[in-house]
């Protein structure tokens, strides 16, 4: 009985989120320390793929790093961008800042402080992953950590492709 009401549970949040227009709430880019409006995050026509984690999650941390690994193979599968978001970060917000110049990463990567744009996103647990289409809808949405298979098979199919590209 518990485990059907998380179903459900489950299923009305993703319900909920599904094809919502992005806010507009500012986030900070890590690289900048320049605020952006989230809904100027994600290119009209593109699909985007984003990442919520924070320095403080294992499971964020590890997601973001298994998406960084992978991004060279999945681009060439999809066409589509990432970013990542820091959520919840008030007591570190420079220790991200430090964290990604130390893995090198070459993608976008913003902070969410006050986890207010999370907030939008029902964001209840890290990491949480979203996919949004070409018109800027949210149309795929996971909770917990995901090894990457679920991910690249949703963006091949949101992005039109079913097979790798050359």
């Amino acid at each position: 009985m518990k485990r059907t009401l998380l179903m459900i549970a489950a299923t009305l949040l993703v319900v909920n989120l599904l094809g919502q227009q992005l806010p507009v709430t500012p986030i900070k880019d890590v690289a900048t320390g320049k605020k952006v409006p989230f809904n100027e995050l994600c290119a009209k026509g593109k699909v985007t793929l984003i990442t919520f984690w924070g320095t403080w999650c294992a499971h964020g941390k590890r997601e973001v790093k298994t998406i960084a690994a992978k991004l060279p193979e999945w681009r060439k599968q999809a066409n589509f961008d990432f970013i990542a978001i820091a959520a919840h970060e008030q007591h570190s917000e420079q220790f991200v800042n430090v964290f990604v110049t130390q893995q090198r990463w070459k993608f976008p990567c913003y902070v969410d402080v006050r986890a207010d744009l999370g907030g939008s996103f029902d964001l209840k647990a890290l990491p949480l992953t979203l996919i949004v289409d070409q018109k800027g809808k949210v149309v795929f949405t996971h909770t917990g950590y995901d090894n990457g298979k679920d991910i690249i098979g949703r963006l091949k199919q949101i992005c039109g492709t079913s097979h790798t590209r050359k």
